[in-house]
């Protein structure tokens, strides 16, 4: 491992946000997908799709939160990195990037579930708030992008 680090702090400067970036988005991407698999049994795709549309779904949805990643970490770091990020401004990044992935997240289930119902909750699903947004995906974006940024950060990455 410290191989790795030495190679990574020997990058070119400019290419550090890059690289955590691009570890940041491929890290999210892979527990999303574990926590897409996780949660399917709360959505009645569950119990009334087959194996080929909830394959198709689990993948739709990964693929969706690595962009819906990329995207808010781009924004935030646009708003809030400056020219020496990572190295300064991390957590304001990674607050920023996290609670525009919660918005996101927010508006597309409301989206999705309510006004196009594309697809909808079991029973089982909790929801919380006035547009009752299931508790599974909210958990989802509260917990994960700020434990990709810790373990991105714990393996000094940039």
């Amino acid at each position: 491992m410290t191989q790795i680090r030495k190679k990574i702090t020997e990058l070119d400067p400019a290419r550090r946000p890059l690289r955590f970036a691009l570890s940041y988005v491929l890290v999210l991407t892979v527990v999303n997908l574990v926590w897409e698999i996780a949660q399917l049994p709360l959505y009645t795709l569950w119990t009334e799709a087959s194996l080929a549309e909830k394959t198709f779904a689990i993948l739709h949805c990964t693929i969706g939160d690595g962009l819906i990643g990329s995207a808010t970490l781009a924004l935030a770091r646009l708003a809030f990195g400056g020219r020496r990020w990572p190295a300064q401004h991390y957590w304001r990044v990674a607050l920023a990037a996290t609670l525009l992935g919660i918005a996101y997240l927010i508006f597309s289930e409301w989206l999705n579930v309510s006004l196009r119902g594309s697809w909808a909750y079991r029973d089982a699903m909790p929801t919380v708030g006035p547009l009752a947004t299931g508790l599974a995906p909210l958990l989802q974006w509260v917990i994960l992008p700020p434990l990709v940024f810790l373990l991105t950060r714990k393996a000094r990455l940039f």
